[in-house]
């Protein structure tokens, strides 16, 4: 199957923030209140240089996916890494090659961007399924752990 992928915007809120509380749903049993994700896209798009979101469409154009896209300047590089965040395929379009859809157009987009050095995730240790599909699309396990300091804000 084909897909179309497409930059997202302002009216696929609410089709993003759906995804978003699904997959945080599925990958890590969490629930997310719809009016904080909608307020978290929309701040992407009032930001616009920190990254954007990106859909998959099947042939009728029906959402199948999205995934969300930041940038993170490295100085031993003198370039940015693109970060692959919020991916997220409804069940009745997994494993029919949406992911792989969405990835292709993002390594050939970073590709071109000639202050891009390359590609980072992080997935969920336990989500094996997530990290096949990455390895199968010859990405690789850093040797870096992820560690955080999360400031709650109201």
């Amino acid at each position: 199957m084909k897909y179309r992928i497409r930059r997202a915007q302002r009216s696929d809120i609410e089709l993003l923030a759906h995804f978003n509380q699904q997959m945080a749903q599925e990958s890590e049993d969490k629930p997310l209140a719809l009016e904080r994700i909608r307020a978290g896209i929309a701040g992407l798009f009032d930001r616009p240089a920190e990254g954007y979101y990106l859909i998959a469409e099947d042939t009728n154009g029906e959402p199948a996916g999205a995934l969300m896209l930041t940038f993170e300047w490295s100085d031993w590089r003198n370039s940015r890494f693109w970060w692959i965040q919020s991916v997220y395929v409804r069940s009745e379009f997994r494993r029919k090659g949406v992911y792989s859809a969405l990835h292709e157009y993002v390594r050939n987009a970073a590709r071109a961007d000639p202050e891009s050095c390359g590609l980072r995730l992080y997935v969920e240790r336990e989500n094996t399924g997530a990290q096949a599909t990455y390895h199968a699309m010859g990405m690789v396990e850093t040797h870096y752990r992820l560690y955080e300091e999360e400031f709650v804000r109201s």
